[in-house]
């Protein structure tokens, strides 16, 4: 039984299809379950493709619309809905973040600034007090950690991905500013005027178009994980972590903004292509001077993430394309998830490109179907 690739692409974007369509054919972690892709580029819809199945039993055809939880991709919302509050007026990177969150400024954190929140500078990569996948659900409870907890190296002197508490931490300084849920002021002021199925916090209306997701079938490398500083090794160990959490309404209800995002493909190359093109369809969630703002690198070259273990390639929350995860061009930028799905930008190209997976592959960094399918992209705009 089998569930044939669907959709559309543009003349000239054949190949993007045909690589597409190799994802289902590969062999080992990375062959697709069910998966969608879309991209647009010079503000037109040149692909608009999805197949495969949205559960592990093979009942349930993956659609056009299908929802399922992106994980850190989750991140570039949330870093657009951090510029919208900068560029309407309410907020600045150079301000304290205590500013606006008293509490926050507990335990030497006083001084920390909303770049540093952003880029991953805060000194906060994981709790120090014990957090279950459970614990995860309860925001206060989150939020009031991330007060009482000291950072692990002062603000803005070293950098590691803040792989969970990246979305208390934005989405309670959303909270503050606005008055609103991140999700709620998401669904307002960038994803709702956009027409871009991005969800932090799941209606429960919703629930029939969201995937099944399946966790991968290799477990994290050991030798890895124990050459990973401390720091860092905080970011994975706690807050406990479970792949396929997403399968539980509970996580789903829940507002966890750095990985609880649910979208499809078109969702997410909307978002990414309403920046590039400074607005997508008459609509425009942040000025061109807002989007360069976003975009400008929270620190000079040579610093390294101990996290990721290269060059920190961070602005304020997006991830720069300095390692070259979206092609060649180091002007590109977007943001992946665990597992695989990512959105992404790359404006000398004209190109925005949203991509969801079920399966998700086993690599935290570098996973093969991001690189085949932004090369056929990027090949095809060239040609154009």
């Amino acid at each position: 039984m089998s569930s044939p690739i669907q959709g559309t692409v543009a003349p000239g974007f054949e190949a993007v299809r045909a690589a597409f369509e190799a994802n289902f054919l590969r062999e080992g972690d990375y062959q697709e379950l069910g998966a969608a892709l879309a991209v647009y580029h010079r503000g037109a819809l040149v692909a608009d493709l999805w197949g495969g199945w949205a559960d592990r039993a093979r009942t349930r055809p993956w659609r056009r619309d299908s929802l399922i939880n992106v994980w850190s991709a989750t991140k570039g919302a949330v870093a657009v809905a951090v510029a919208r509050l900068v560029d309407t007026g309410l907020l600045t990177y150079e301000d304290r973040v205590a500013d606006h969150w008293p509490e926050f400024g507990q335990a030497g954190k006083g001084d920390t600034t909303v770049a540093q929140l952003m880029s991953h500078q805060a000194g906060l990569p994981g709790f120090a007090e014990p957090t279950s996948v459970d614990d995860q659900l309860d925001w206060a409870g989150c939020v009031g950690k991330l007060e009482r907890q000291a950072p692990l190296w002062p603000p803005g002197e070293a950098s590691s991905y803040h792989a969970m508490t990246y979305g208390w931490l934005a989405g309670e300084l959303i909270r503050r500013v606005t008055g609103q849920t991140p999700g709620d002021f998401l669904a307002e002021q960038v994803a709702g005027p956009l027409g871009a199925d991005i969800f932090v916090g799941l209606p429960p209306a919703l629930e029939d178009r969201v995937a099944e997701i399946v966790g991968p079938t290799a477990p994290l490398d050991e030798a890895l994980l124990a050459a990973l500083p401390p720091a860092a090794l905080m970011a994975l160990s706690n807050p406990q972590q479970d792949p396929e959490s997403p399968n539980r309404r509970e996580w789903r209800a829940a507002q966890v903004p750095a990985a609880n995002g649910h979208a499809s493909a078109l969702g997410l190359a909307k978002l990414y292509a309403a920046l590039v093109f400074d607005g997508l369809d008459g609509v425009r969630v942040l000025s061109a001077g807002a989007v360069r703002r976003m975009l400008q690198p929270a620190v000079g070259a040579g610093r390294v993430d101990m996290f990721l273990g290269f060059d920190d390639c961070w602005s304020m929350g997006m991830a720069l394309n300095r390692p070259g995860i979206y092609g060649p061009n180091s002007e590109a930028y977007g943001h992946s998830g665990w597992g695989g799905s990512f959105g992404c930008a790359d404006p000398d190209a004209e190109v925005a490109i949203g991509y969801v997976c079920n399966r998700m592959g086993p690599e935290l960094v570098g996973d093969p179907r991001t690189g085949g399918l932004c090369e056929a992209v990027l090949g095809a705009a060239k040609a154009r």
